[in-house]
């Protein structure tokens, strides 16, 4: 039986995680990625239960657990770090987004090729192309048209690592007046972030100044959000504009399939976008190792493609509601409502037992 050859445009979470899926008995792929090399600064991402399934999948779950970070709790905080609801996270798990790449990377058959460059366009000749490139995705252009351009939010993030621990009272959320900073455990350290509204960009960021706009944006917040940007640098930061895809209503068409953020990116609001990354690449790669290409992505859309853009939507409502200016004081007040409620919930189910 002859081979089949499937191009991946890009090798970040969703490419290494499809090349890693792949059959490498009857598929000759190719990952086609910019970068020379894997970068090294890089946030924490939270992987959901079903997104560890996918990592299982890949047989890297272990690795992933033990050198990330157990998420158990936080909670939605005022600037001066007052809660006003708490949030359990117990069954997540942190790893910082280089180590899951290092661990994808590891995952991937060495029969698989690798071409280093930027692909300004395709060559036509696989028997699929798979577009794992990002939000501002070549593939998506070429095949689905200028309508499907991503589209700049108005709201820069800036986050970052830094080697000092959190403690437990300082974890979770700061909701602001249209910004927000969120501060939880890494491997080692503290992962952080902030977004608020800029000018900044859209394109290119200068780490440097958009931290000196972030240190003076949250100036009158908690002594835990001061001192971590204090630690801030350069180094282990990073900044760039929020960007977003409209809604599409297909991911394959002939012969192209869309993974990730060049299907669906979203603001990262419910902490969703390398965990749905992950999920598409499982899912279309164990489909195609199982049915004819046209069958497979015929299933790949109709497994993921309701999900993935219910969980766009609402990932852009809640950032609505995070970062909402004028209606901050009727937000505050209901959600401190909403934490009393569950809070008494709590008691009287612990009172019944």
């Amino acid at each position: 039986m002859a081979m089949e050859k499937v191009d991946i445009i890009g090798g970040g979470i969703a490419g290494l995680a499809l090349a890693g899926r792949l059959d490498p008995g009857r598929f000759e792929v190719t990952v086609y990625e910019q970068r020379p090399e894997l970068p090294s600064v890089g946030t924490t991402l939270a992987m959901w239960p079903q997104a560890q399934g996918a990592l299982a999948e890949l047989g890297i779950l272990g690795a992933v657990r033990s050198r990330g970070s157990i998420i158990k709790a936080g909670a939605l905080r005022s600037p001066s770090g007052e809660p006003m609801l708490s949030m359990e996270g117990e069954g997540l798990v942190g790893v910082s987004r280089p180590e899951l790449l290092r661990l994808l990377n590891s995952a991937v058959p060495e029969t698989v090729r690798r071409v280093t460059g930027r692909v300004d366009h395709l060559h036509g000749d696989a028997r699929l192309t798979v577009g794992a490139d990002g939000v501002n995705s070549v593939v998506r252009r070429e095949f689905w048209g200028r309508r499907s351009a991503a589209q700049p939010t108005p709201f820069l993030a800036v986050r970052g690592v830094i080697p000092e621990a959190p403690s437990t009272e300082d974890i979770g959320e700061y909701w602001g007046r249209g910004e927000i900073f969120g501060l939880a455990p890494a491997k080692g350290g503290t992962n952080w972030y902030a977004s608020f509204r800029s000018d900044l960009g859209p394109e290119k960021v200068d780490v440097a100044e958009a931290l000196e706009v972030t240190r003076n944006r949250y100036a009158s917040y908690s002594p835990a959000v001061l001192k971590v940007l204090s630690l801030a640098s350069p180094e282990n930061s990073l900044a760039q504009r929020i960007w977003t895809t409209p809604p599409l209503r297909n991911y394959a068409r002939g012969s192209v399939a869309l993974l990730g953020d060049a299907a669906h990116a979203m603001t990262p609001n419910l902490g969703r976008g390398a965990c749905e990354a992950l999920m598409d690449a499982v899912t279309l790669g164990g489909l195609l190792n199982d049915l004819p290409v046209e069958k497979a992505l015929a299933a790949y859309g109709r497994k993921r493609l309701l999900r993935t853009q219910q969980l766009r939507v609402a990932s852009s409502l809640m950032g609505r509601v995070a970062l909402a200016q004028g209606m901050q004081p009727w937000r505050d007040a209901l959600l401190k409502q909403v934490g009393r409620q569950l809070a008494r919930s709590a008691e009287k189910a612990g009172t019944s037992k």
